[in-house]
């Protein structure tokens, strides 16, 4: 197959308070992209004390000490388009600008970090913190099969593990927490040795260095943040079990799995992607299209930095059990690790990888633009020009490691079992569930 060069042409400087910049020009349009990374997630709190980093999110979008108004206004006034968002392992924000209004998103974004909590109000904070809890309700409890990945991860991780809650975090710790909480949380990981500022687009490398050196250089730089590590094990099947106001059962399978860049997380990315994505898929054929057992089904590795999980979801089809379902994935699984994939399936799986790099670096700024990758692997890796490293790990799987990495994750090791029923209808679970326990 033949092999696209995705490296990025960059520069990275390292400011005197630690803060990272790398910078990538792209004269091809007049917009110019910020993207700030700052390295804390969901994973960074405490049992008793989450929610801080989605919390965040929200508070940061609410004015800082020298624009203490609404963060929008200014720069959708220059034509901005800008968001944010909060996983278990990092937040990010971002604004795409026209090139002549790169100074004042620049600014901008240097005010919230510096200087947010002067103007960090506790009228402005109780409003965030019930705009989250309403967002939890929408999101989660109000939502179809909502609550059931609370269920997964609770199961997959004991309550100490930094996986174990959602990224929006726990009803009560939201309840409980006060200001001067969030307060040393913002201190403790927002700041320029914890973050990475990427400027991508229609720039002048030396001229927009100078200007994140101007609005960030003056920041303190905080006390450097240790990585957060922890182990994760499960052994057996734990079956469970969740009731909610819907009309078809649903079954999740969930399996511990090897961290982002680790061996054999790109196997299992290849793995999924064959069984479960699209209608020429080994599930979706069995399952949806030949024997008529699901609706839908679906599956992924879910990539994090201390360790990932594997989970495949498949709603029944009226008249059709979860046990049917079970029956027919663990049979596909099973069939996989013995036989492994043949050549166009890994075929096909590579060069959809490759497709997806190629896509994300069609636009500068943005969730996933250049500016963001750029980011992602300077955050998670140390490197910007990660790129052609990650996709060489794709080009490198083969169907002895996919029959020897799912044989070893899916197979042998330990699994969750959720069935999600109608009210009342307890019945229609996997036999020997126990009732799941969400918060």
């Amino acid at each position: 197959m033949r092999r696209v060069p995705l490296n990025i042409s960059f520069a990275k400087h390292t400011l005197a308070n630690g803060l990272d910049v790398l910078l990538h020009e792209d004269h091809s349009c007049p917009i110019a992209a910020v993207n700030v990374w700052y390295h804390v997630g969901s994973k960074n709190e405490r049992p008793g004390h989450t929610g801080f980093a989605h919390l965040f999110e929200h508070l940061m979008f609410e004015g800082s000490q020298h624009h203490d108004r609404g963060y929008f206004h200014p720069l959708q006034g220059a034509g901005a388009t800008l968001n944010g968002s909060t996983n278990a392992d990092r937040t990010n924000y971002w604004e795409v600008v026209p090139s002549n209004a790169l100074e004042l998103a620049l600014w901008m974004e240097s005010d919230r970090m510096g200087f947010l909590l002067p103007a960090l109000t506790e009228a402005k904070f109780e409003n965030q913190r019930h705009v989250v809890l309403n967002e939890r309700r929408q999101n989660y409890e109000n939502r179809p099969y909502g609550l059931a990945a609370m269920a997964i991860l609770a199961a997959l991780y004991r309550p100490d593990h930094p996986y174990h809650w959602t990224t929006i975090g726990e009803i009560a710790d939201l309840e409980a927490v006060r200001l001067e909480e969030a307060h040393a949380f913002f201190r403790r990981f927002y700041h320029p040795a914890n973050a990475s500022l990427a400027i991508a687009g229609d720039i002048d490398a030396a001229g927009a260095l100078a200007m994140a050196e101007a609005c960030f250089g003056g920041i303190e730089a905080g006390e450097p943040v240790p990585p957060v590590r922890a182990e994760a094990s499960l052994e057996g099947e734990v079956r469970l079990l969740l009731f909610d106001r819907i009309e078809l059962p649903r079954l999740y399978l969930a399996w511990l799995s090897p961290a982002m860049f680790a061996e054999g997380d790109a196997d299992l990315d290849l793995a999924t992607d064959l069984l479960a994505n699209g209608k020429t898929s080994r599930l979706y054929r069995r399952l949806v299209f030949d024997e008529r057992l699901a609706a839908d089904v679906s599956a992924a590795q879910n990539s994090r930095e201390i360790g990932g999980f594997v989970q495949v979801t498949a709603t029944a089809a009226p008249g059709r059990t979860l046990p049917e379902l079970e029956r027919v994935i663990v049979e596909e699984i099973a069939r996989l690790a013995a036989d492994g994939p043949t050549d166009a399936e890994i075929e096909r799986g590579r060069v959809q990888a490759e497709s997806q790099f190629v896509y994300r670096l069609q636009t500068v700024g943005g969730f996933g633009g250049k500016s963001d990758q750029l980011n992602a692997y300077n955050v998670f890796t140390g490197d910007p020009s990660y790129f052609d490293r990650d996709l060489a790990r794709y080009q490198a799987v083969t169907a002895a490691s996919i029959r020897r990495t799912v044989s070893r994750s899916l197979v042998r090791g330990g699994r969750v079992t959720l069935s999600v029923v109608p009210r009342d209808r307890g019945d229609l679970a996997m036999p020997g569930s126990s009732p799941a326990d969400v918060s």
